[in-house]
């Protein structure tokens, strides 16, 4: 029985020897789905546009270039979201493979000097000519929409030890060209994500045993090492090095200081006058907090809040089935970005580099984020079989 170790949160209700279960795609799509990642983009773009205003001025002589450069990929993300869209789920389900593969290659083109872009120390970066792409962006998509197909199938056919050695195994082969990178962060949000899509499935158990064994080992090879340890100790006390490994915390926090309850107003921020790096990317929130105050942050809190408790609806009607597993993928795939990028501005976890979903600014992100979208709108229509 694969629920025996854990009791999963819906998608193993069913009997483990039952035939999968499928849904028709005949209903209409959520058009919350869309129009809550519409509303958080735009207020990306304009926020882009306020807090990138020094830099776009200094580089491309117009304090609107960010974000006019964020407002193109976001029309281009809305095409990919028609693009996937389109697509049935079934056609997603039998290709699930292939797009995995065909992920996990091009996340080894960063390694190559011709098509690879270096910066900070890391290759991360793809460049297709015309733009440059993060590659793991892809990665999380494809590991996402393959782990989450195979896990439903092995559902009656597999122990859940066997479902948890195998995932492992397609996370690790997943991870393979980030450690390359080196790319720390994507590689444990694979994992997180492999973790998230087996617990519904299989319970809690072995990932709370396993898992938390595999960090506990890790965590001195991870946190012990160059600027990993320093974002430790950035994340333990900013104080003892305010000019050097602390300085973008301490100032993250001065700009939700400085906000306060109602913000100083859009375009009146003075932290991105080179006081808060990355103010247009990882730390969005924290510019959002300092110009449209408390009451700006916690309202687009309220909206990524609407659309997951849209989608866990939707999750929840679903459950049983291959969709509902997909569903479940998708949505953790977005909440752990927003998660990992809220606690690490607001100092309740180590930095990571991570976006915020939808807001920060950034191309391959925000293109793949509406990738997601279109196929959640998808499964969105499907409807019980009779």
């Amino acid at each position: 029985m694969p629920c025996r170790e854990g009791k999963p949160l819906g998608i193993a209700r069913n009997a483990p020897d039952s035939p999968p279960r499928f849904h028709q795609e005949h209903g209409s799509a959520d058009p919350l789905l869309w129009l809550i990642p519409l509303l958080l983009s735009g207020i990306g773009v304009i926020m882009i546009s306020s807090s990138s205003s020094p830099i776009s001025m200094a580089r491309f002589g117009s304090p609107q270039a960010l974000g006019i450069k964020q407002a193109v990929w976001l029309l281009l993300g809305l095409l990919v979201m028609l693009i996937t869209y389109s697509v049935p789920i079934e056609a997603w389900r039998k290709k699930s493979g292939l797009f995995w593969v065909i992920a996990v290659v091009f996340c080894f083109l960063p390694l190559f000097p011709v098509t690879g872009v270096s910066a900070g120390g890391a290759r991360r970066w793809v460049n297709l000519g015309i733009v440059t792409v993060q590659a793991a962006d892809v990665l999380f998509f494809a590991f996402t929409l393959h782990a989450s197909r195979k896990l439903f199938e092995n559902r009656s056919k597999e122990t859940p030890a066997g479902s948890f050695f195998k995932v492992v195994i397609l996370g690790a082969i997943s991870v393979i060209p980030l450690l390359l990178q080196p790319d720390m962060g994507s590689t444990i949000l694979v994992f997180v994500l492999a973790m998230g899509i087996y617990v519904p499935l299989f319970g809690w158990g072995f990932p709370l045993v396993c898992g938390g064994g595999l960090a506990a080992l890790g965590f001195p090879f991870i946190f012990t090492h160059g600027y990993r340890l320093r974002r430790l100790k950035a994340f333990l006390d900013p104080w003892e090095e305010p000019l050097g490994s602390g300085f973008q915390a301490i100032q993250g926090l001065v700009a939700f200081s400085n906000g306060g309850i109602w913000g100083m107003g859009l375009g009146q921020g003075l932290q991105k006058l080179k006081y808060l790096p990355a103010s247009h990317t990882d730390f969005i929130l924290a510019a959002i907090g300092e110009e449209l105050g408390l009451a700006g942050s916690l309202s687009v809190i309220a909206l990524f809040g609407l659309w997951y408790f849209r989608l866990f609806g939707h999750y929840r009607r679903l459950e049983g089935s291959f969709e509902a597993c997909l569903v479940w993928g998708l949505c953790l795939n977005v909440f752990i970005q927003m998660a990992i990028n809220i606690g690490g501005v607001t100092k309740l976890i180590p930095l990571t580099g991570m976006p915020l979903p939808f807001l920060s600014y950034g191309g391959s992100s925000l293109v793949m984020m509406w990738a997601r979208v279109g196929l959640l709108l998808r499964l969105s229509r499907c409807r019980q079989l009779a």
